[in-house]
């Protein structure tokens, strides 16, 4: 038997409604489970459909505070015993309390601890779970959709057994939440590729952001130009993560695989097609470490079923046509796992993203890998 690579899921994990505007569809979940099955790619003897558990509270606060636990389990229910506003949640704002927000919660951490300790114990070879990759939630507050930050939990796991993990961030916000849990430490190195803060939430990751203390030079953050396209972010991607991975040579790799860098993503200005996504997920996978992969943002339902759904072909070494097989396709009119049109970006623009990018890169060749490296 070769490797074996487990898809994360049960339909628990997509069935709540944030709010009718909200652009975070729990749907997109369900919908890339139905894309991979109509793939068949669950029948494969190296891919397993592995239902997820649910976390516990001990679980949970090996990052969030017991008052926030405890906060966002009596605001789920109605309760008005907690002033919402002290945890980052609102009406109004990004993070809306909703009807089973906990459980929610803690069905999406408890998936990638699921996946971390199948990985861990061997089980597997590789594990992705698509409802992960919150990574902007804080110890004591909510943020920019995230309530409980599943990815610091599930490295956490990995951690607890002396081993080293690198985390690789692909999302198009900066994974601030995850970087904050491990900036002053040298056994989790967290390296984030994203649009830059000056353009987009939560502001920061600049790419002097290195870590603190004995985690200075274990944090790296590469901050991108908006509409960055495909070859500058695939050769931004081949210039830092081998070699910085290489060098702190980890255990674990584990990855938040956010898509909202798709040109057609509603909330950012990146500019990604599926298949240049997926040729970064590949790249991913030549670094050959066991791997817990997530999800993250992603905001157009079916480029994310697409990106998702590519990813996992590339995690578990299977080959999926192009053409989506016709009963996906005729009930959701999509054709083809990749973009047939791609973006059409002014080549100032293109040209202003690859020397920013240049610039970016050439400080982390400069002042962080020398750290890594001594």
């Amino acid at each position: 038997m070769g490797e074996i690579t487990a898809f994360i899921y049960d339909d628990v994990l997509s069935e709540h409604i944030i709010s009718s505007q909200h652009p975070m569809k729990p749907t997109r979940l369900r919908y890339t489970y139905e894309l991979l099955n109509s793939y068949n790619a669950f029948s494969d003897v190296n891919s397993q459909l592995i239902r997820p558990r649910r976390a516990i509270p001990e679980e949970v606060l090996q990052f969030h505070s017991k008052e926030y636990l405890e906060a966002v389990k009596s605001l789920s229910q109605g309760s008005v015993k907690y002033n919402p506003n002290l945890f980052n949640f609102s009406e109004a704002g990004d993070n809306p309390i909703y009807n089973g927000m906990f459980n929610a919660a803690m069905w999406s951490s408890g998936a990638s601890i699921t996946a971390a300790e199948l990985v861990a114990k061997g089980e597997v070879n590789r594990a992705l779970n698509i409802a992960g990759g919150l990574h902007h939630a804080m110890p004591d507050k909510a943020s920019g959709f995230c309530i409980f930050n599943d990815a610091v939990l599930a490295i956490e796991v990995l951690t607890k057994q002396g081993a080293k993990v690198a985390y690789i961030d692909i999302d198009a916000h900066h994974g601030d939440g995850v970087q904050y849990a491990f900036y002053d430490r040298d056994d989790v190195l967290t390296i984030s590729l994203h649009e830059s803060g000056e353009y987009l939430f939560p502001g920061t990751g600049s790419v002097d952001e290195i870590g603190i203390g004995k985690g200075r030079g274990y944090s790296v953050n590469v901050p991108l130009y908006p509409f960055t396209n495909d070859e500058i972010y695939l050769w931004v991607v081949r210039e830092v993560i081998p070699l910085i991975v290489n060098t702190f040579n980890p255990d674990y790799l584990v990855t938040q695989l956010g898509i909202d860098t798709h040109f057609r993503d509603p909330i950012t200005h990146m500019g990604l097609t599926v298949q240049g996504f997926s040729n970064v997920v590949r790249e991913l996978s030549y670094l050959a470490k066991p791997w817990i992969g997530m999800g993250g943002g992603g905001y157009d339902v079916m480029a994310v079923a697409r990106a998702w759904t590519s990813a996992y072909s590339v995690m578990s070494k299977q080959i999926f046509p192009d053409q989506i097989p016709s009963n996906f396709r005729e009930w959701y009119g999509i054709s083809t796992l990749s973009d047939i049109n791609k973006p059409e970006t002014a080549d100032e623009v293109l040209e202003e993203g690859r020397k920013f990018a240049e610039q970016n890169v050439l400080y982390i060749h400069n002042n962080v890998l020398p750290i890594l490296k001594s």
